[in-house]
């Protein structure tokens, strides 16, 4: 049995606090493996920016690092796919003991509304990564983040230096071209 993180988001555009959250959570959490999830349509939001196979593309030539697995079960469902339904999905593959979930601190508002969540937080452990000063409930396991940027921030004013070196170039460029085109 093992033990596993998974980090699910949008990543429109992946930006260096997503790596400084799968650095931390691989230092502070006992895991054998780390799932990097990227969406195909966040169930929050209405649109993309960057399409789907492109923010996977990005995050697997991001993301080399050993147990750290980019996966793309909710990009090829082409549909927004809620949370329960990838950690269902890692059940039926692997044999897993525990599982922890890993969400910006924004999310915690909005929590209780995500789909199934009663079954949600009955099969995973979550685990908040620090943001924008919000104050974190003391019994959650916490990832102490110091990257001050989002990815809606990002993209409304592209600055290379929040965007990882291994990506950056392919990143401004894509956000760059679509501004200019709209």
């Amino acid at each position: 049995m093992i033990n596993i993180a998974l980090f699910g988001g949008s990543f429109d555009p992946p930006h260096i606090g997503h790596e400084e959250i799968v650095k931390q959570a691989l230092k502070t959490l006992h895991v054998d493996e780390l799932f990097i999830v990227p969406t195909y349509l966040s169930p929050f939001k209405k649109v993309f920016f960057a399409p789907s196979k492109l923010r996977l593309k990005w995050l697997k030539k991001l993301f080399t690092y050993k147990n750290v697995k980019v996966i793309d079960f909710e990009v090829n469902q082409k549909r927004a796919v809620p949370t329960i339904e990838t950690i269902t999905y890692l059940r039926s593959i692997y044999d897993i003991d525990k599982i922890y979930l890993i969400i910006g601190a924004d999310n915690l508002a909005t929590l209780e509304s995500w789909h199934r969540y009663s079954e949600l937080k009955d099969k995973v452990e979550f685990v908040i990564a620090s943001r924008d000063e919000i104050i974190l409930p003391k019994e959650l396991i916490k990832l102490s983040i110091n990257a001050k940027i989002s990815s809606s921030k990002l993209r409304s004013n592209m600055s290379i230096s929040f965007i990882p070196h291994k990506i950056a170039d392919e990143v401004i460029d894509f956000y760059n071209k679509e501004h200019n085109e709209k």
